[in-house]
């Protein structure tokens, strides 16, 4: 499943937003990414097109199974990335902005092996 960044940044949005409010409209998604509110709806027309997302008739927005994937293996990523980079001693500022921009570059690979490191590092905690 290869999607671009700035469509994993959206659904993530969305996964969050849910979990902090509950229900999301795209008013939402485009206040927390700062984005024009037309830019959002045009993404969320996209998203639901090709099954990322479905809205209701009050035009709430929920994610599919095939979006709530993406968006929490990218939340997973984040979270853990900016552990990883707070653990090594990266300030919080950096490790948040730094771990946004890996979790979507970063391999299967790479990312499995710093998981282990964490656990790793936990245990000693």
């Amino acid at each position: 499943m290869n999607i671009y960044e700035s469509a994993e940044n959206y659904l993530e949005t969305i996964l969050i937003l849910q979990h902090r409010k509950g229900e999301v409209r795209s008013i939402d998604i485009a206040s927390e990414l700062n984005f024009s509110k037309p830019s959002v709806s045009y993404a969320m027309k996209q998203f639901r097109e090709n099954g990322y997302i479905q809205m209701d008739t009050d035009n709430y927005i929920t994610l599919t199974p095939k979006g709530r994937e993406i968006a929490e293996r990218i939340y997973e990523r984040h979270q853990l990335l900016t552990e990883y980079l707070l653990a090594i001693g990266v300030d919080e500022e950096n490790s948040r902005t730094d771990a946004c921009r890996i979790e979507h570059v970063i391999s299967p690979e790479t990312f499995e092996k710093i998981k282990q490191q964490m656990r790793k590092i936990s245990e000693f905690r």
